[in-house]
């Protein structure tokens, strides 16, 4: 296991957070994959964390499955768009399968990784989907 996902997996277990499902994948960046559930107004929406050996941590949400069609997509852009401009420590795009996605890139080396600050990045992505999800989904399905 890579140097920053095991001081993940300690921090989980030190902080007794269990909603995580842990799996090493074979990879020239000693990848760790973290999956959970968000819950979002009742909705549970798949996450994935992955620490690897590069200077990234990615936390990826799929808010969205295959929602984005030709009759709603300019108007999802846009508010996707409008909320790339507001939040920094996320952004959103919809994939070739028309799913909105949320995504957070962190910067940070193997000395200088600090688990409680992806913990507290994952809190604001939940608290922000709270309280704009209802908004995305009523612009999804006008």
């Amino acid at each position: 296991m890579n140097v920053k996902a095991q001081k993940f997996s300690d921090f989980l277990k030190e902080n007794n957070l269990q909603m995580f499902t842990e799996q090493e994948v074979q990879g020239e960046m000693n990848p760790v994959v973290y999956r959970a559930f968000m819950e979002v107004g009742g909705q549970n929406l798949p996450s994935m964390l992955v620490i690897d050996d590069s200077i990234y941590v990615m936390l990826q949400v799929r808010v969205a499955a295959g929602v984005v069609k030709e009759s709603n997509k300019e108007a999802v852009m846009a508010l996707l768009n409008k909320m790339n401009g507001q939040y920094k420590v996320f952004k959103y795009y919809v994939d070739e399968e028309g799913s909105i996605i949320l995504e957070s890139c962190m910067p940070t080396t193997d000395n200088e990784f600090v688990p409680g600050l992806v913990h507290a990045v994952m809190d604001v992505v939940v608290r922000h989907l709270n309280e704009c999800n209802a908004e995305i989904m009523k612009t999804v399905w006008a």
